[in-house]
Order: C-alpha cells, then sequence, then structure tokens
C-alpha cells in the first residue's frame, strides 16, 4: 500500500507471559482447522493453507473466525514473513484487496508484545471508495476486536502449553461470538 493510502487503523496490543515470537509465527503459519478451533473452541473455525510457497511468503489462508457477535470469513496472501518477529497478511478477494492484517512480536521479559494491526484503503482513484470501510469499522467492532486480541493470545500460549499458569491479562472467553449474526466482513470467501 502506497504511503499514505491507508484510511483505516484498528490496532490492539496485548503482552503475554510466557509465549515467544518464535511460537506465534511457527503456530501461525503451520496451523490446521483442528488446531486453530483447539485454540479457542466455538470462536475460532478455520485457519488453514490452500496453497503453500517457501518460507510462508506466498502460502494463500483461510481465516474464519467470530470477532464480537460478528462472524469473519477472510482469505488472505501471505505477504511477509520474519520468524519470530512479524507475519503479514494481506486480504483477497477475487484479486488481493488494500486490506493487511500484521502482527507484530517483540520479546519482553518473560514474555512476548503482540501487536494486532488492520490496515485497509486504497490509493489513487480508488479512494472514493474508502468510506465503505467504515461499514465494518464500527466502534463495536473495534472494541470486540481488542477484547478478542487480549483473549486470543493468552489461550495461545495456554494451548500451546497446556497447564501454565494464567497470567493477570487472560481474560476469560467470551460466549458472545456463539450468537448467531448476520453480519459478515469478507476479505474473501473460501
Amino acid at each position: 500500500m502506497a504511503q499514505g493510502a491507508v484510511m483505516l487503523v484498528i490496532e490492539s496490543r496485548v503482552d503475554v507471559e510466557g509465549l515467544t515470537g518464535p511460537e506465534v509465527t511457527e503456530f501461525m503459519l503451520a496451523c490446521t482447522d483442528e488446531q486453530y478451533q483447539r485454540w479457542w473452541p466455538g470462536a475460532h473455525l478455520q485457519l488453514h493453507a490452500l496453497g503453500r510457497a517457501a518460507g510462508g511468503v506466498g502460502d494463500v489462508v483461510v481465516m474464519d473466525e467470530f470477532i464480537g457477535r460478528r462472524r469473519l470469513r477472510l482469505l488472505g496472501i501471505v505477504e511477509a514473513v520474519e520468524p519470530g518477529r512479524e507475519v503479514v497478511w494481506r486480504f483477497r478477494k477475487i484479486v488481493p484487496l488494500p486490506a493487511r492484517l500484521r502482527l507484530e512480536l517483540l520479546p519482553v521479559p518473560g514474555g512476548v508484545s503482540v501487536r494486532h494491526t488492520i490496515t485497509a484503503g486504497w490509493s489513487g482513484i480508488g479512494r472514493a471508495l474508502d468510506p465503505l470501510l467504515r461499514l465494518y469499522s464500527t466502534p463495536r467492532f473495534t472494541a470486540d476486536l481488542d477484547a478478542h486480541v487480549h483473549t486470543e493470545f493468552p489461550l495461545l500460549r495456554d494451548h500451546l502449553r497446556p497447564g501454565s499458569a494464567p497470567s493477570t491479562e487472560h481474560r476469560a472467553p467470551s460466549t458472545e461470538h456463539r450468537a448467531p449474526s448476520n453480519e459478515h466482513c469478507t476479505g474473501g470467501t473460501p
């Protein structure tokens, strides 16, 4: 995305004790639907590669999960990987969209700091479509996404390290995501 073309940025940060950046990137790049569902039952539905490329860059993946009451079903292309530090997915439908999910992982004493950022926006004449992004970026969705991020990464630690003591930032999983909803955010349908 060209500099200055980003219309929407939704960012969440969470420090997770007992988890490392390499564990996160390795899990995210090799995940199966079964592993994803065990990570957060009921909220996480699918995460798997449709096609693999060397080193992860170029992998096409299906992501399907609930964020609050909204179900997100996306196709993503792994655009960048720095093992242990960063993974970037670019959403796509028929063609790549000007929207990305970036996980940045920084070591902190005893764990990792996760920065989860969604950016979206067109450049050039496509900028006329940017107001459509606000349909998905409601204050409720932003709050639900932040709560989701603050829940899912401590749950990932617990999934990868069964029996580890939960830390203070761990929030109990919400059952709100199980409510049926017609709200969908689709960057592509698998």
